[in-house]
């Protein structure tokens, strides 16, 4: 990977090495149910056991993604991440803390009221036409995701003509807005699973390195999704090997950000990947 930089509330820090970002879901109905936190207890215990296995970034999201999930209010998804923030930030403040929300009232809450440091957008802004402004205007780093429709629908919106140099392309307009609109801070996810086929994920991941053309660090989320778990045929309980095969894949292909469920694994991933080369 390429070193970068990131402005974290008014401190610029720098990255030489790959990045361990780890999911806390404060949701009853993550796709994964090993990951659920629904209390303060298990995000404590889970946030204390991340810190022990390397974590670097924790990113919390209030709002299952996966197609067929409950709506949950915006009330409710900023009520749900004001424990979970304040409990993380309690056992590890020296770790950033992103928050995993499409919704700009939500990100500006959490930002603001509960010192997140991160906004990750897995909809790139197209589902609140308020984002790209409140990120602007909060100073913070923007990690900018590729999603057609909604959580609920996307898998409805899966026709490119080539879904690498579609998905640059409209990565590649979204990034000129926030560069036109002054958000210099911007990580990059091709969002593995969201409007893509298998086939289409795989080719992704075969063109990784194409999204280094953003000069941006990139991001990926493989942690034992359905391009693993179908591909393989197994449950998302045995997909931890899955994902480490494509964890490992992604860093020799420019990757700057593992977001994963399971810590250990990547930061080992990442520390061998790193004695390698």
């Amino acid at each position: 990977m390429t070193p970068f930089s990131l402005n974290i509330r008014g401190q610029l820090v720098e990255y030489t090495r790959p990045q361990v970002m780890g999911i806390i879901n404060v949701t009853p109905d993550s796709f994964f149910e090993g990951s659920r936190t629904p209390d303060v207890a298990s995000i404590a215990a889970r946030a204390a056991s991340m810190v022990a296995d390397g974590v670097d970034i924790f990113d919390i999201g209030a709002y299952s993604t996966r197609p067929g999930a409950a709506e949950v209010s915006a009330d409710e998804e900023i009520e749900r991440l004001r424990p979970a923030i304040a409990t993380v930030k309690a056992i590890a403040p020296q770790i950033p803390v992103s928050v995993d929300t499409f919704r700009a009232d939500v990100a500006r809450k959490a930002v603001e009221e509960c010192g997140a440091d991160i906004i990750n957008d897995v909809a790139g802004g197209n589902l609140d036409p308020m984002m790209f402004e409140t990120v602007a205007d909060l100073h913070v780093p923007y990690i900018l995701g590729h999603m057609r429709g909604t959580p609920a629908d996307m898998m409805d919106f899966t026709t490119y003509e080539d879904v690498t140099r579609d998905v640059l392309s409209e990565l590649g307009d979204r990034l000129q807005q926030l560069a036109l609109m002054g958000v210099a801070d911007v990580i990059i996810d091709p969002c593995f699973g969201f409007s893509k086929t298998l086939d289409q994920n795989y080719q992704l991941v075969r063109d990784l390195k194409l999204f280094g053309l953003f000069h941006r660090p990139v991001l990926v989320g493989f942690s034992r999704k359905s391009m693993i778990t179908k591909f393989l045929n197994v449950s998302t309980d045995d997909a931890l090997n899955g994902t480490t095969v494509l964890n490992t894949l992604s860093l020799d292909r420019g990757a700057a950000i593992l977001r994963v469920h399971d810590v250990k694994a990547a930061r080992q991933a990442v520390d061998i990947y790193v004695k390698s080369i």
